[in-house]
């Protein structure tokens, strides 16, 4: 009995975790910070975890307005990007090197 609830807790395991997509570090270039809409447009190449293969400008709801701080129009950052509630979500924000 005990091997066949860890053999069904194994199976639930690989089904889900497929499913799951670990951000990654993207550069990108900020065109425009809307804080009062936590809101940022970015300028970036392709982000796998997101099933985006090509370079394209789009809008990104901040998962924390504070990260909107750090960033204003012409900046090259480096950011992760998430599907959250089914917005693509920026959750974090660097400075580009």
């Amino acid at each position: 009995m005990r091997r066949l609830a860890l053999a069904s807790i194994g199976a639930v395991a690989a089904i889900a975790l497929p499913t799951l997509a670990l951000a990654e570090m993207v550069s990108g270039e900020v065109k425009k910070v809307d804080e009062s809409a936590q809101k940022i447009t970015i300028k970036h190449g392709p982000i796998k975890s997101l099933d985006m293969d090509m370079d394209m400008t789009m809008v990104f709801k901040a998962a924390d307005p504070d990260l909107l701080k750090a960033a204003k129009p012409g900046d090259k950052i480096m950011f992760e990007a998430e599907r959250v509630n089914g917005q693509f979500t920026v959750t974090k924000i660097e400075k580009a090197k």
